[in-house]
């Protein structure tokens, strides 16, 4: 029998045990699929103990033990605890003074927090009994893993292997060098791999060190050796393009099934469509909006940032709201498109709903009501929400940039098309794909049979999974082959 491979996913998060995203949302999904496709792997996630965690999770946890971690002159407590989910082992750090915080982001100690967290990973396979072959870092927050198992450790975890994925290459990591010793741990013969444009950039350093770069869509993989995309990092890309696959992110279908979803009000599918009318009609008098279906609802639910497309709906969304419509946004972002949104709210209360928040619940209720989901980003490494809102029968309007670029197709120029597609970041030709969606609404028959079609789509991650999985082969093949 063949001896299985030992693959952990470091992640800053993962669904339920903390998220604030899309990263989360891969995470609490990938391992699993991989599992269900392969008996040739076991499956290990990290992540930090935040004190997010849900009382009743952390009771099912066992503690497996402690140790002290070194970082610089600091000794910090690190506690391991485990629990099991659907075959994947899930490993928490937990230090109190870094995780136990309201947020899992965003504080001026990120840097110490997870430079502890990266050491923790690789110090405490002692505890945890799971040595991996392979390491699978994400984003900014776990690249220092790839750094260390290249220019810090010189024992038998330089044997270990490393993927590292680009979630969104926006978000580097980019520190004074002032950390290189005194948080980083680093000395001067890493300070090549870190440094970049004057400080240090993880992002940067864990490219250059990780055995395997991935990112969440093909397209995506493409546009990052573009300056337009990379946020500086082009170049870097470019030189290690070579090691570069782009894999699209898909979701679990169990968890987004409206015949199953547990959190919307009335549950339907392909053959009983007519019940999503009653979801519409339940959100709008929730929130004070007429209770008209022969009207599109349509919704934004996003973080509201300027490269998530906010500033088009911004430029067009007066005129856009002369059309016969209902406007919900959910989501919360920067000031700047709160007030903005807050205001259409109180300019045409009959019209708009905007609430600034996240709550997954309510996206799933939106979701199930919604006509339409407008994602006019500017820049979309993979997207989730086009999924979703396939899933659940609310049609697409994105504009043809990264995974959004992958997954939807212009149903006036493709017969096989899902969603409503443009191609310049341009307010007005997003306002006249938003039209064309409109005009196809009013033929209620077309659409109806349109949006059973677009709800069978299949963006579960079987197949993605399984490119994964030949991709991690291919690395312990190359291994034992070198």
């Amino acid at each position: 029998m063949a001896k299985k491979i030992s693959l952990l996913f470091a992640t800053p998060e993962a669904v339920p045990f903390g998220a604030t995203g899309g990263l989360g949302i891969v995470l609490g999904s990938l391992p699993k699929a991989i599992l269900q496709l392969s008996k040739v792997f076991e499956v290990g996630v990290i992540l930090p103990l935040y004190g997010a965690v849900d009382e009743s999770v952390r009771r099912d946890m066992e503690f497996l033990g402690c140790k002290e971690i070194h970082l610089a002159w600091r000794r910090q407590h690190c506690g391991v605890f485990k629990i099991v989910r659907d075959g994947v082992n899930y490993y928490f750090i937990d230090n109190e003074y870094y995780f136990k915080r309201d947020g899992l982001y965003g504080f001026g100690d990120d840097a110490e927090r997870f430079a502890f967290f990266c050491k923790a990973v690789l110090e405490t396979f002692d505890i945890t009994g799971f040595y991996p072959s392979i390491i699978h870092a994400n984003d900014w927050q776990t690249a220092l893993i790839p750094i260390y198992l290249k220019r810090k450790y010189y024992d038998e975890r330089r044997c270990i292997q490393t993927v590292f994925t680009i979630h969104n290459v926006e978000y580097q990591g980019k520190f004074g060098m002032e950390m290189l010793h005194g948080v980083f741990e680093l000395d001067e013969g890493a300070k090549g791999a870190v440094e970049f444009d004057g400080c240090i950039n993880l992002m940067k350093g864990a490219i250059e060190c990780c055995d395997k770069l991935t990112t969440v869509s093909p397209n995506y993989a493409r546009e990052l050796n573009y300056a337009y995309f990379a946020s500086g990092l082009e170049n870097i890309i470019r030189s290690n393009a070579h090691k570069m696959t782009g894999i699209i992110n898909g979701i679990d279908l169990e968890a987004y099934n409206p015949l199953r979803d547990k959190a919307i009000h009335v549950r339907y599918g392909r053959q009983s469509l007519q019940k999503k009318a009653e979801n519409k009609n339940i959100l709008q008098k929730a929130l004070d909006l007429p209770q008209r279906n022969e009207i599109p609802l349509i919704a934004i639910i996003s973080r509201l940032v300027a490269h998530k497309g906010m500033e088009l709906i911004e430029h067009v969304g007066e005129e856009l709201l002369q059309k016969d419509i209902q406007l919900v946004v959910l989501g919360k972002g920067d000031k700047r498109f709160e007030d903005y949104f807050h205001w259409l709210d109180f300019q045409y209360p009959h019209k708009v709903s905007a609430l600034m928040m996240y709550d997954d619940v309510l996206a799933r209720r939106i979701y199930a009501a919604a006509d339409m989901l407008l994602m006019p980003s500017k820049s979309e490494p993979c997207g989730l929400s086009q999924m979703i809102g396939l899933r659940y029968g609310a049609v697409p309007i994105i504009m043809k940039v990264g995974g959004l670029s992958d997954t939807i197709r212009d149903v006036d120029y493709d017969e096989n098309g899902n969603g409503f597609v443009f191609e310049h970041f341009n307010a007005h030709d997003m306002l006249y794909a938003t039209q064309r969606a409109i005009e196809h609404y009013k033929d209620r028959e077309k659409w109806n049979a349109f949006i059973k079609g677009i709800m069978g789509a299949q963006y579960g991650w079987r197949q993605s999974a399984r490119k994964y999985i030949a991709m991690y082969k291919k690395m312990k093949d190359d291994r034992v082959n070198a």
